[in-house]
């Protein structure tokens, strides 16, 4: 039953939409898929971001020339194709459809609009091989701290030796202090403190008295004239 010329419309404002939102469109020949296996691939490719769209190459080639690219035909579109657009990893789509593909033979990847340039099934292929973003963010994660786990375990074992010839050396000390000779305890001479002047002159005095008396009570030798 051919569609009116109002649904046509809707259809192509719908892929116009789905082109500017998505960063990969990549085509599939979905010929011989029933109606389970198509469930089936729409609910992986929702699981990756990305959105199947099966709809007549006419509207797609319109869509895709709303987007500045004006042709389609490297994209090896043949028969009934449908889009499928990737709005976040411009691979994931790429990769969930070629998975898809191995266990399932009636799936064919065609061609595609990969950094606004088309590509032919080939160079799909070939972006559907390489690692997805996740795995070569684990590999340089990985790479990163290979060096720097050496790095610590390395330090790990110069701090644990050092530590080591500490405690050893702590060992030896009681055995050399036995051995060493007890220092005689040496007491530190005062220096006398200066007598204040009241002590001083009381001194000076005694000593004077002392000396006057030893002068009075010493006789006086006769003179010539007495003897």
């Amino acid at each position: 039953m051919p569609i009116t010329k109002q649904k046509k419309e809707e259809i192509l404002q719908e892929l116009i939409d789905k082109f500017s939102r998505s960063k990969s469109v990549v085509f599939v020949d979905y010929r011989g898929l029933d109606v389970a296996s198509i469930s089936d691939l729409r609910r992986k490719l929702r699981e990756n971001d990305t959105e199947m769209k099966i709809a007549k190459k006419t509207l797609i080639g319109l869509a895709a020339k709303d987007q500045k690219i004006d042709s389609l035909d490297g994209a090896g579109m043949e028969g009934p194709v449908a889009a499928t657009f990737s709005y976040e990893d411009p691979f994931s789509g790429i990769k969930a459809l070629f998975e898809f593909s191995k266990t399932n033979n009636n799936l064919k990847l065609l061609g595609g609009i990969i950094d606004g340039k088309v590509v032919g099934p080939d160079v799909v292929e070939r972006y559907a091989k390489l690692p997805s973003k996740e795995e070569l963010l684990a590999k340089f994660i990985g790479s990163m701290n290979s060096p720097v786990s050496g790095f610590v375990g390395l330090l790990g074992n110069l701090l644990g030796g050092f530590v080591r010839v500490l405690s050893a050396y702590k060992d030896t000390l009681p055995a050399e202090e036995a051995k060493a000779e007890p220092k005689a305890e040496t007491k530190e001479e005062k220096p006398e403190e200066p007598a204040d002047e009241a002590s001083v002159e009381a001194t000076v005095g005694t000593r004077d008295l002392a000396s006057k008396e030893g002068e009075e009570e010493k006789p006086e030798e006769p003179t010539e004239e007495e003897k």
